[in-house]
């Protein structure tokens, strides 16, 4: 799968942590210790105390976790004088203390589907129906207003045709999962403006599944693939409809059946595979397994015990997203900052800006409340994260973009995951006054 940040990860992976295992094993030489083991131990405990100490600052959870991946990973120049060198990661000659941080991937993957699916269950059929011409038009004008503008600055700071074309299309997507946690962090998941935001956010997810294609198609052949454009706005279509007429009508039933056998266990087990089989089903088809999660949640919501399997899921929801915003932290690489932080923050002041006028000129075209318009674009404008990194991958996969580009996309999406908060926060603050 090629959705989220850690994806990245080169298969050659950095060697074993020699510090710590060592240690390890001049404690307990009589115990085998598993390098598994050992980095999960590390990342939770590090993450429980990094974030402990946010929350205690009330700062945003999301930020704790970020840095609690700054300090753990590879790029890390904590570890520089500490551990010994290992193998490359990205390019880069630089361990850190985890042995093997591609392990990190499996449970981000797990944590994206998990939040999108336990969010799911907040938005029963109703609601989404609600929103559905809204978040498309909205969204999709949103979106490529930012790709155009993008494109079009980074020209400016004399970037090449195709480096700023894929600049502008990583830009142009905001990060799901960030703006999804903070929401739920805040207790604004359940506005009436976050649900609008939801249901912009899955309309960039498809968007962004046709855009890699097309990127792709232009960046080989030279012309883009109209066919491959329309297959998947057709499979992505029959899904999602499919999912809101004859799934509404089965497998909320399904479930209804196992919840009344009144044992939680089993109905935990039927509510998880109906998620992780939803994001395989998406994910087969190629799309992106958020969205697959997504619909998984919408279907476990209309049925009588969404309650009950929201609160038994949750728990498991909270350590892999955990462990998501971790990963996403690990890629910051501190020591580039100085080689592409101008350019950085220029390109995050124009696609914040861009964003946040263009979800704002879209909810006016669609005669949305002056309100729920702002924290839309708010909410919307700051961060990027899992499809910004896939598509800058791909282009440098296949060689039509710089390699400079890529630590660069790195660089801007923890920024901006970094300002994402102040920007809902600074929301709270505005629109209150403009009502006045």
């Amino acid at each position: 799968m090629q959705n989220y940040p850690l994806q990245i990860l080169n298969d050659h992976q950095s060697s074993v942590s020699s510090g710590v295992q060592n240690m390890l094993d001049k404690i307990t030489p009589e115990i085998p210790h598993s390098s598994f083991v050992t980095d999960l131990a590390i990342i939770m405990i590090l993450a429980s105390i990094v974030t402990l100490a946010f929350f205690k600052m009330k700062q945003p959870l999301i930020i704790g976790y970020l840095f609690a991946g700054m300090l753990l990973g590879p790029l890390s120049p904590l570890w520089a004088s500490l551990i010994p060198e290992g193998g490359e990661f990205m390019g880069l000659g630089q361990s850190g203390i985890l042995s093997d941080v591609s392990v990190l991937n499996i449970f981000a993957e797990l944590g994206v589907i998990l939040l999108l699916f336990v969010i799911g269950i907040e938005f029963p059929y109703s609601k989404i129906k609600s929103i559905g011409k809204v978040a498309i038009g909205a969204g999709t004008i949103g979106l490529f207003l930012t790709l155009g503008v993008v494109f079009y600055a980074s020209s400016l700071f004399g970037l090449g045709f195709m480096n700023s074309l894929f600049l502008g299309a990583a830009l142009s997507i905001s990060s799901t999962a960030i703006i999804v946690k903070i929401l739920e962090d805040t207790g604004k998941i359940k506005k009436e403006s976050s649900i609008l935001v939801l249901g912009m956010l899955i309309v960039e997810d498809i968007i962004a599944v046709i855009l890699i294609a097309t990127l792709e198609s232009v960046a080989l052949a030279g012309s883009v693939s109209y066919s491959s454009i329309l297959t998947i706005v057709v499979v992505a279509a029959a899904l999602i409809g499919g999912t809101l007429t004859v799934g509404t009508k089965v497998v909320p039933r399904l479930i209804d059946r196992v919840a009344a056998t009144e044992h939680k266990e089993i109905l935990l087990l039927s509510v998880l595979g109906v998620c992780f089989g939803y994001a395989l089903l998406a994910n087969v088809v190629g799309l992106s397994v958020a969205i697959g999660a997504f619909l998984a949640g919408v279907l476990v919501a209309e049925s009588k015990s969404a309650e009950v399997s929201k609160i038994l899921s949750s728990p498991i929801k909270d350590m892999f997203v955990a462990i998501f915003f971790v990963s996403v932290g690990a890629l910051m690489n501190v020591a580039e900052l100085e080689h592409y932080i101008v350019l950085a923050i220029g390109l995050i002041v124009v696609s914040v800006l861009i964003k946040f006028g263009g979800v704002m000129l879209g909810t006016f075209l669609f005669r949305q409340e002056r309100t729920k318009s702002l924290r839309s674009a708010f909410a919307l404008a700051g961060p990027r994260g899992e499809f910004s990194i896939v598509i800058v991958k791909t282009g440098v996969d296949i060689g039509a973009v710089s390699s400079f580009v890529f630590p660069l996309i790195g660089i801007i999406s923890i920024i901006s995951a970094f300002i994402s908060p102040l920007l809902i926060r600074a929301s709270d603050r505005v629109i209150p006054k403009l009502e006045d």
